[in-house]
């Protein structure tokens, strides 16, 4: 029996948790549609700096929370 092994996206991930289509995202970051889909399905990969700029801009605008404050936030609940 062949195992499968689950491997994260974590463009997808991001595009996700931002509650944006790849359209919205694609329009949001001037990136072009077919290379976040690309991202998304994991054909292609994205860069580590740029999952990192475009999360900064996403938690600067308010679309999601900065991991820090998850963090704080995962810590009270578990006091």
């Amino acid at each position: 029996m062949a195992r499968r092994t689950i491997q994260t996206n974590p463009f997808r991930e991001l595009r996700q948790l931002s509650g944006m289509t790849q359209e919205k995202f694609s329009q949001f970051f001037g990136i072009p549609k077919r290379t976040i889909e690309s991202w998304d399905v994991g054909d292609r990969e994205c860069a580590d700096y740029l999952l990192d700029l475009m999360r900064y801009k996403l938690e600067h605008e308010g679309i999601i929370e900065s991991e820090s404050n998850q963090k704080d936030a995962e810590d009270f609940l578990t006091q």
